[in-house]
């Protein structure tokens, strides 16, 4: 358990730092990613970002397991 710890901290320390590039990244408006917008209303759906997010850490976690 402490060695997923320390990973998850030097994972979420390397997005820190690298954030300035990775949010050039177009992650977040793939197609199939909803937005509605309405005067005074804004909702944020990222439905296909999250699937892709789900199907990765679910790849990690399946190399992880062998």
């Amino acid at each position: 358990m402490s060695r997923v710890l320390l990973i998850a901290g030097v994972v979420l320390i390397a997005l820190g730092l690298t954030w300035r590039w990775l949010s050039r990244v177009p992650l977040l408006r793939l197609p199939g990613d909803l937005l509605i917008e309405r005067p005074g209303f804004r909702l944020f759906l990222p439905l296909t970002t999250m699937l892709i997010v789900s199907a990765v850490l679910s790849l990690i976690a399946w190399l992880l397991r062998r």
